[in-house]
């Protein structure tokens, strides 16, 4: 298993959401599980490597349509030179105030692009995929979403896909 560098803080993103469910009184989350899912390597080293981001933040640039609803299945392509302060955030799910104060929280576009230009990683894809996560048909997610994203994926044809949860 290749580790990240060791400048990246890990964030403990699924006992984060359990702990908040259980202070605010809620039942377990119902996390979607794909046991047959592959874990695979990268095909190359990091430093080598092509990086796609795939973030569930709500985020489009300006001029692009907003994210309307709970299930709504659709994505956007982002490009990964945009300026930041083109980006806006369009989500139910979470309070997007830090969000909107500095989009990278959740599409961490400076970052990585320092990341590139530092040489931790090979090339960063040209275009990153958003949608707004709280989709809770797991079925539409199945059948539109992850459909939809494994095709744009194909096309950047990445060897790493960073995945950015909210």
């Amino acid at each position: 298993m290749i580790e990240p560098p060791s400048s990246l803080d890990a964030v403990d993103y699924i006992q984060q959401t359990r702990d908040s469910y259980a202070s605010l009184g809620y039942p377990a989350y119902n996390w979607a599980n794909n046991p047959d899912a592959p874990a695979i390597n990268p095909p190359v080293r990091l430093a080598e490597s092509r990086v796609a981001v795939v973030a569930s933040g709500g985020i489009y640039v300006q001029g692009q349509v907003a994210f309307h609803h709970k299930d709504d299945t659709s994505h956007r392509r982002i490009p990964m030179d945009v300026d930041v302060d083109d980006l806006r955030i369009s989500h139910f799910a979470y309070d997007t105030t830090d969000a909107k104060a500095d989009p990278n929280v959740v599409l961490p576009v400076e970052a990585l692009r320092a990341l590139e230009d530092d040489g931790t990683i090979g090339s960063l894809a040209p275009t990153g995929l958003t949608f707004m996560g709280g989709i809770y048909s797991q079925r539409r997610v199945k059948e539109e979403l992850i459909p939809a994203l494994t095709d744009e994926l194909r096309e950047l044809a990445p060897d790493v896909v960073l995945l950015v949860p909210v």
